[in-house]
């Protein structure tokens, strides 16, 4: 059975057919619309580019009205998660390929941006894709390493150091994995900031896009 995502998404501020497209995943419990707003943030930076929002693949067991792209379980954290990983990667893969097929754009023209459980998934799946994309933005993340060779775009990882439901170190020990990697890795460390974005966190990956986009 093949899972089809969908959700919310911004056009081209420009009314152009779209040049770029980022791809937002939302957090555990929520869903599209709770991170499309993000979009709004970048229309005029990007015109040219479309922003879209997918929900995750299943119902949250903890929350019914959101969704979630893994269960949380009593099992060991490494272990859910990497399990977890595994079953959403392809449902992503799949939806990107039908994105790339619908709008003429590629793994080049594509950020992919999440925040916690989305940016796990972002990051799990960005680095496992045959060709690069443009960049990756993990917000409130972790990394749950994808079997075999990565690829190797720009990442930036960005984290509240208050945060209590993702720990801080985690993005510290993705930045430690995707240097070892070769990894063009930048990290940002909100300051007094919670499991949430922060202006200033936001900011960085503002200017993280701009000098991304500026090498293409």
């Amino acid at each position: 059975m093949t899972i089809t995502l969908s959700g919310p998404m911004l056009p081209p501020k420009s009314g152009q057919a779209a040049k770029q497209v980022m791809v937002l995943l939302h957090g555990y419990g929520a869903d599209g619309s709770d991170l499309i707003g993000l979009g709004g943030e970048w229309r005029d930076q990007y015109p040219d580019m479309l922003f879209v929002a997918p929900n995750a693949p299943w119902p949250c067991a903890r929350n019914p009205a959101g969704f979630e792209w893994f269960p949380l379980s009593d099992r060991p954290v490494e272990d859910f998660r990497r399990d977890g990983a595994d079953m959403a990667r392809p449902v992503i893969v799949n939806f990107l390929i039908d994105l790339w097929a619908q709008t003429g754009l590629s793994a080049r023209d594509t950020v992919l941006c999440g925040f916690s459980q989305g940016a796990m998934m972002a990051l799990h799946t960005g680095l496992s894709l045959d060709h690069k994309v443009l960049a990756i933005i993990a917000f409130s993340g972790a990394l749950i390493p994808p079997p075999g060779a990565w690829a190797k775009p720009p990442v930036a990882l960005i984290h509240g150091d208050l945060d209590g439901v993702v720990p801080v170190q985690l993005s510290r020990d993705a930045e430690a994995a995707l240097n070892a990697q070769g990894v063009d890795v930048r990290f940002h460390l909100e300051a007094g900031t919670g499991h949430g974005i922060a202006p200033d966190g936001l900011g960085f990956a503002s200017a993280f896009l701009a000098e991304v986009a500026a090498k293409t």
